[in-house]
Order: structure tokens, then C-alpha cells, then sequence
């Protein structure tokens, strides 16, 4: 299609009767382009839109940014249980929508979700899938432009109007996958996250968990969880990125400096010259000092980190190998099964997790737990990695 031929819809009426159409669709295909580099929250600037067809109708731009346009229509239209909404990678699009227009799309599928259960390997990227399944190439070199500015160049049109017309094909093709194969409920459980409100809200008081933190303790993770807090609630309020207050590293520094006025704060090597004055600097004084006096008993903690020398080595080796051949016998992306840090558990002692339920139990869990047991071993023949009973 060619970019005289994409429809931008700018206004309320239009989004509304489009809409209209797409909810006597089966399901509705969807992506946003936006911009988050200067701000704590995503800057919606477009938004793209198809349902079945091969019409000029049936995919359409719309502009969030477009003077007195309300997104209403589509929220309606996500919350119209009888249209499936189509995604890939939705994780970003879905915060967008879950913070502006408090809804999360219902019911939702994700491709990339999808694409791994087929067997398409691990986070397999939209490109590859519509290479794959839709047999199109996809121009990337719009990706990484100013979707914020207007008027849109007919290369931007034709690539944001792609990543929806070619979901279409790859939608239809992963679904009839899924429901050969039996798998649909394996895509729900992973949707879980996804469908969850609190997946998309960042509390303050919790933002400390995110720090690599190495020194546990209890009155340096203390300063730490009130610093990680100060800054988490400024950013939000000031819709700025919080490595724009500052960055991980100079907190760390903080924490080991505990300054007590601007004098020390002059001193911190990693704080940005803005931070040292003004209400960052009084934000940063007061969290220092109330994480010095937090009561020992309120003291927060690193979780338990496994020692090298808990893990089983060996037993870790195995259950690698084990994981690899039951993925490749399932046809999953390994990395959906189990992660590295999971088998390093597992070798550790761990006997549960999301490895071990629903059908990665079924999958690889039950195996696990059998291998750690000593109640069955590996044997290869050939190319084949095979579970012998003991």
C-alpha cells in the first residue's frame, strides 16, 4: 500500500466509526509508536489499527496528537470482550493504554508469546515473524525516528501501517498452530502478567528491588530503599526518566557516602551537577537521613543470594542438557520453560517455582525434580538426548 492510500485518522467521529467496523470483527490488530528518551511515562504518538480484509478501510494511522481527538472509541473497543486484540511484544503498548485510558485490551493475544510456544525460538522479533509466516520485508529504517512530529513522512506512514497488515497473517497463522497443537492454554498462562494492573504501576517504596545491590547490610539497603523511593516518586511527578535524577551508580554512591549537607553532596563523584542543589539535593539529604534511623526491626532485606558452592555444579550441567532436549521435543523456546537462574536454583535445592507448575511442570518440571531424585538418568544416542528410568 502506498502512503497516499494509508488513512490518518485525527479525529473523534472518525476513530469512532472505525471503531464501529472493527467491532464486528473477530479480532483487531495493534501497535503504538512513542516516545519515552526525555520522559518517565511514554509519550503515545501513534496509534495502528487493522481488522480482517484486504481493503484500503480496514488499517488506519490514528493520531493521538492531533488537536481535541478522544481516544475513547478505543478504549471502548478494547474493552469489547467479543473483538480479540492482537499484539506483538505488548508489554509497552499495554503500560501505555493501562496508564492513559486504564484499560488493558481483553481479550489479548501476543504473537511473540505465541511465536515461542510454536517454536519460533526466544523472543523472536515482529521482522523474522512476518518474514517467516507473511512472507514480507519489513523497512526498518523508520524505526528509530521522531514519531512525535508532524507532519508524518510517507516512509513512517508505510512502516507504522506494517506493523499491524502483516500481524493479520501472522495472528491467523499461530492461532490454527495453537489450536492443532492443543497449546492455547499454554499462551493464556503467560498472558497472566500481561492482564495484570499491577504489572504496569511502579510503587515507590518497592523501586529498591531493581538495584544490583551487592553489600546486604540491613541499614545500607535501608538507605538504599528510601534514595530508590525519593527518586522513583520525583520522577514520576516530574515525568522525567529517573536515570535523569540520577542513575543507579551514583545511588550506590550516596549510600556509602550518607552525606548530611550540600557540603558532602559537592563531593559525590557520579551525581549529575543538578542533583546537588534544589529539591533533588534536599530529596536526597532527607532520604539519607530517614534510612539512618529506620529501627533495625523495619530494615528491609536483600533477599537470599545462593553461594556459588550451594549450587550443585554438575547437577546444574544436567538439567541444562535436560531442559535443551525436552525444549527442542516440545518445540518451546527453552527460555520460556526455565531460565538459567532457575536450573541454578533447582541445583541449589529449590524444589518450586514456575518452573515446576502448569505445563512447565508438565514439560520439563516433573522431569527435574525426578533427575534431582535420582530417578532417572540421561543417555544419548546419536543426536538424541533420551530419560532412562532407574
Amino acid at each position: 500500500m502506498s502512503a497516499s492510500q494509508i488513512t490518518t485518522l485525527t479525529t473523534t467521529e472518525a476513530l469512532a466509526a472505525f471503531c464501529a467496523e472493527a467491532a464486528k470483527a473477530p479480532y483487531v490488530t495493534v501497535d503504538t509508536e512513542f516516545l519515552r528518551e526525555r520522559t518517565y511515562y511514554s509519550k503515545l504518538c501513534l496509534v495502528q489499527l487493522a481488522y480482517p480484509g484486504d481493503g484500503e478501510t480496514d488499517a488506519v494511522l490514528v493520531d493521538p496528537l492531533a488537536d481535541g481527538i478522544d481516544l475513547a472509541p478505543l478504549y471502548d473497543l478494547f474493552r469489547d470482550t467479543s473483538v480479540v486484540k492482537v499484539f506483538h511484544a505488548a508489554r509497552q503498548d499495554l503500560e501505555i493504554f493501562a496508564i492513559e485510558g486504564d484499560t488493558i485490551p481483553a481479550p489479548l493475544f501476543d504473537t511473540q508469546v505465541a511465536a515461542m510456544v510454536c517454536g519460533f525460538g526466544e523472543q523472536v522479533g515482529y521482522e523474522t515473524l512476518a518474514r517467516k509466516v507473511a512472507k514480507a520485508q519489513i523497512d526498518k529504517s523508520s524505526r528509530f525516528t521522531d514519531w512525535s512530529r508532524r507532519p508524518l513522512s510517507d516512509a513512517q506512514k508505510i512502516y507504522a501501517l506494517a506493523d499491524v497488515t502483516h500481524l493479520r497473517v501472522i495472528y491467523e497463522y499461530l492461532a490454527a498452530e495453537l489450536e492443532k497443537s492443543g497449546r492455547q492454554a499454554w499462551v493464556e498462562e503467560e498472558l497472566d502478567i500481561l492482564r495484570d494492573p499491577a504489572t504496569y504501576r511502579v510503587e515507590p517504596r518497592s523501586a529498591w528491588k531493581r538495584l544490583k545491590m551487592r553489600n546486604p547490610s540491613p541499614r545500607y539497603v535501608a538507605i538504599a530503599r528510601e534514595l530508590a523511593a525519593f527518586r522513583e516518586t520525583y520522577a514520576q511527578s516530574n515525568n522525567v526518566p529517573r536515570t535523569r535524577v540520577y542513575k543507579d551508580d551514583a545511588l550506590l554512591e550516596l549510600v556509602s557516602m550518607k552525606p548530611r549537607d550540600a557540603g558532602d553532596l559537592s563531593k559525590a563523584r557520579l551525581l549529575l551537577r543538578e542533583a546537588r542543589k534544589g529539591p533533588i539535593a534536599d530529596g536526597i539529604l532527607a532520604a539519607v537521613a530517614t534510612g539512618q534511623t529506620i529501627p533495625r526491626e523495619d530494615m528491609p532485606k536483600l533477599p537470599d543470594q545462593k553461594s556459588r558452592d550451594q549450587i550443585n555444579a554438575a547437577l546444574a550441567d544436567l538439567l541444562r542438557v535436560l531442559l535443551k532436549a525436552k525444549a527442542e521435543q516440545a518445540g518451546v523456546a527453552s527460555k520460556l520453560i526455565a531460565t538459567a537462574s532457575d536450573l541454578d536454583d533447582i541445583a541449589a535445592g529449590e524444589r518450586a517455582g514456575d518452573w515446576a507448575r502448569g505445563w512447565r511442570g508438565e514439560v520439563f518440571g516433573a522431569d527435574a525434580l525426578r533427575l534431582c531424585e535420582g530417578q532417572i538418568a540421561l543417555a544419548c544416542k546419536g543426536n538424541e538426548v533420551r530419560i532412562v528410568s532407574l
